[in-house]
């Protein structure tokens, strides 16, 4: 909707080059991580699952919630903080950032294969979705589709 209108010229230019989402930063600073593209993200450093706090900025995704339900229910460590741009890419150079994916109503799991920030390149799992987006979407979808049951109160039968 409106809400990214503004976003327009951004996405142009991540076409231009090859690219089909935008990783947003903080109006601000310029330097904290908000979302890619209309999606929240995730990313995956070490044995940590950071997404960037929620600060008025960033949409309150119901995936993004349900993900971090998920996650945490696994036994994962999970982040909500600031994620620093500077280490993004320490964590992207140290061989530390395993995957990384973005999430959405849409889209549900979205991984992320490549990410370009400023002239920096940084290449994750190979360009292929990672083991935890991948089941982050298999259980999401699952859950979807009445195929495996869902935490409690997360599906509701309408009709027989």
């Amino acid at each position: 909707g409106g809400n990214y209108a503004c976003s327009l010229k951004g996405q142009e230019v991540a076409h231009e080059q090859g690219y089909s989402q935008v990783l947003w930063l903080d109006g601000v600073e310029r330097k904290y991580i908000e979302e890619v593209g209309a999606m929240n993200v995730f990313f995956v450093i070490d044995d940590e699952i950071v997404t960037p706090m929620l600060t008025g900025s960033i949409l309150p995704g119901i995936t993004r919630k349900s993900c971090i339900e998920l996650l945490k229910n696994w036994g994962y460590k999970v982040s909500e903080r600031r994620l620093s741009v500077d280490e993004l890419l320490q964590a992207g150079k140290e061989g530390r950032l395993k995957e990384a994916f973005g999430s959405g109503t849409a889209a549900v799991i979205s991984p992320i294969g490549e990410l370009k920030i400023d002239e920096q390149i940084l290449r994750l799992n190979g360009g292929k979705i990672g083991p935890i987006s991948q089941k982050l979407y298999d259980q999401l979808t699952g859950i979807q589709w009445g195929r495996i049951p869902g935490p409690e109160g997360w599906s509701v039968k309408v009709c027989d």
